[in-house]
């Protein structure tokens, strides 16, 4: 493939897009949510706990109530879920990361659209997908929409 003009203009503005992705409002409060989530060495050691209950949850799931740790690893692994989710710089987080994934919806979305209105887009919002029938309407394509 030979590099054109027309070529290093989009590598350009890609580079563009990246720099003002990275410099958005939104990508700055996530990197803010993150530290104080990750900088407060009590709440790490949380999430690290978390994570290992997770695991023996998971080994307790194969063998469900007959595994002699059930009730305890259920129990617990509850409380534990509970706590980090009222937990205020947990909830920012995930606000935050809600927020860069949307606009990162949003941009996938301008470029493939950019390139062709029929370009299916892999995504959960449905603010961002743009069909005329919702995504999935059971028709076969019976109402236009080329599903």
């Amino acid at each position: 493939m030979m590099m054109t003009d027309e070529w290093l203009a989009i590598i350009e503005q890609t580079d563009e897009l990246a720099d003002m992705i990275l410099s958005s409002d939104v990508l700055v409060e996530y990197r803010s949510a993150h530290q104080a989530v990750y900088g407060d060495p009590d709440l790490v050691k949380k999430i690290r706990n978390f994570s290992d209950m997770k695991d023996r949850y998971e080994e307790v799931q194969r063998f469900g109530r007959y595994h002699p740790d059930y009730s305890i690893v259920m129990k617990s692994i509850r409380l534990d879920k509970r706590a980090l989710d009222m937990n205020e710089k947990v909830a920012a987080l995930r606000l935050a990361e809600n927020d860069v994934q949307y606009m990162l919806d949003e941009i996938s979305a301008g470029i493939a659209h950019s390139v062709s209105e029929s370009v299916k887009l892999p995504t959960d919002n449905t603010f961002v997908t743009d069909s005329s029938c919702g995504g999935s309407c059971g028709t076969g394509g019976g109402c236009s929409c080329s599903a």
